[in-house]
Parts: structure tokens; sequence; C-alpha cells
């Protein structure tokens, strides 16, 4: 099924004639986000911008214009995106997203009921956010070279960027190229831990996202519990996870590490200098256990390749390379 029919089969009839009308006129290309709101206006972002949305489909900034978001709207998706059952989703609920065919995450929020100190689930559930996904095969070609060692393996290799910059759509494609391998560049065994299944988007454990051949997920399982996991199940050469932060995650890599196996990982930060604001991200740079820091921002466009650096943060480019995440 093509990545609208996915998106637009998950939204109430109301809402779903509203985007039709909308992608008719502005295509789908730069749609990144529709936010829904009960009883608010009904907003798209759109490559980087927000607007609200008329009943027409057309974007205004008068909010007594814009379509407002329906309590029947909420419900309606709800029911669609969850097939009938919501409440099936339990596992889903308590990290606040669903995951759609196609990979599309529609984020959630309402009430949470709080259970041992954790969130047991949402009820009253009045917002969603849905999250297009996009595969930009051979966004990752122009760094894969500096990752691989020039005997075998490769660097563990950190990747940086502000939030929305590209860097889980390069992570993704990394995981591809590892995996399928290239002319003189064997494939190898890639583990993914996608705590919030936005790597492999899987949708009932299936990836929808291309992850190549010899890749193996584990999905919505928490990082440091899945690194383990996929070490003593799945015999990986490489695994790759998203938004290293947690102290439990900086020990799973140090384990992984000491296994043998590679590990590439995405962090939130501008700029190297800000890895020593993360104490748990700081510990594994200072200790010398990451080979490569690519640096993303938007200098030539969204997913430009600021810096590449290797792992005493030396610079190995000599300029940023424009970006390919549109």
């Amino acid at each position: 099924m093509a990545t609208n029919e996915n998106i637009l089969n998950g939204l109430s009839t109301r809402l779903r004639t509203i985007i039709e009308r909308y992608t008719q006129m502005n295509g789908w290309g730069g749609l990144e986000e529709i936010r829904l709101r009960e009883d608010r206006p009904l907003m798209v972002i759109d490559s980087g911008r927000d607007g609200m949305l008329t009943a027409k489909g057309t974007t205004t900034r008068d909010v007594k214009r814009a379509c407002v978001v329906s309590h029947d709207d909420i419900a309606g998706t709800l029911e669609l995106i969850s097939e009938s059952s919501i409440y099936a989703f339990e596992d889903e609920l308590k990290n606040g997203y669903i995951t759609l065919r196609g990979g599309h995450r529609v984020g959630l929020a309402g009430r949470a009921v709080v259970e041992g100190g954790g969130i047991k689930t949402l009820r009253d559930i009045t917002c969603l956010n849905v999250r297009i996904t996009r595969e930009i095969k051979g966004v990752s070609n122009k760094v894969i070279s500096y990752i691989y060692k020039p005997s075998n393996g490769v660097y563990n290799t950190m990747i940086l960027s502000p939030p929305m910059a590209g860097k889980t759509t390069l992570l993704r494609d990394i995981v591809r190229n590892l995996s399928n391998g290239s002319r003189g560049r064997p494939g190898l065994k890639v583990g993914v831990v996608d705590e919030r299944s936005e790597i492999a988007g899987c949708y009932n454990g299936l990836p929808q996202n291309d992850v190549g051949i010899r890749t193996d997920v584990l999905d919505c399982c928490p990082k440091d519990l899945g690194m383990l996991m996929l070490i003593r199940s799945m015999s990986p050469e490489v695994i790759c996870t998203d938004e290293l932060g947690r102290k439990s995650d900086a020990d799973a890599i140090l384990e992984a590490c000491n296994a043998g196996v590679s590990v590439i990982t995405t962090v939130h930060a501008s700029d190297v200098g800000e890895l020593k604001s993360k104490p748990y991200v700081d510990m594994l740079v200072s200790g010398g256990i990451f080979g490569r820091f690519i640096v993303l921002g938007d200098s030539m466009g969204k997913g430009t390749v600021e810096d590449i650096y290797d792992g005493g943060l030396n610079s190995l480019t000599s300029g940023p390379m424009k970006g390919d995440v549109t």
C-alpha cells in the first residue's frame, strides 16, 4: 500500500478528506507531521513550517478560519489506527505511540495512568501526532567510507544533530548499507534495538523500512536490555540504536564493546562540544570508545554533514557536505 494510503486510512473520514485536499494542492513531498488536538485547529508541518488547515485543505494563519478537531475526529482516528481495539495496544500506549503500516508513527497524549512509578497506559487521549516516515536510500553513501575501518569491521560511531535534522534517517540508511554490503565490503550482521520504532518502523514485528538483508530488529525494547539480548541471541557484528542518553545505555555500550561488537548510535547535540554537558555520553567520549563522530546540521540544507571527526576529535573532512534529507 502506498505511503499516502497508509496515512489516510488511519484518519477519521472528515480529516481524511481535508488532508487529501491539502496534498492534492501541495503534494506529499514535504509533509512531516499532521497534528490533531481536540477542540483546537487541525495543523500540519510541511518542510519545517507549521500551518493551520481550513475545511477546504488550504492553510491559514487566521484561527477563526481553521478546521477545529472534534472529539469524534479523535475517537474515529483512534479506532482506525488501533484496528478498533485501542487497548490491545497497551505496550504501545505506555510508550506514547502506535506504529502504522508503512512505518509511520502516531504519537499520543492524554491522561497518563501511573502505577509502580511508571506509566501503565494512557486514557482520555486528546492529542495525536501523525509523523510521516521517509526512507532516503543512499543518504549514507557520502559517510559510509568514514565508518569502515581500513582492515575490517567498522568504527564505533556517534551521529550528532539537533532534533529533526536527519540523524535517524542517516542511521537507517547506514544500517541498510552495512547489512547489504557493497563491492569490496562484505555485508555485516547488524542488530537494531528500535526502542521507539523509528529506525525499522516495525508493524506487527515486520520492518516497514529497508534495513538490509542481514539485519535483526528488536522493536519497542529498551536500548540497554536490547543490546545485551541481541549479543546473547543473534551474534551481531554491529549494533545500531537511536538516542543515547541514560547511564544504562552507556553501560550497555561498554558491554557490547567488551564483547567485540561495534556500536553506532545517535545523540541530540549541535556539535561535539555539547557532548561534555551529557555526563554519560562524555564518559564514553573521553574514554575513547568512539572512533567516529558525524555531525549533522542545516548549513546547506536539512541533513548537511557539517563535519566528521575521528576518536581524537580531529576533523576528517574539508567542509560541510550538502544534505540529502529533504
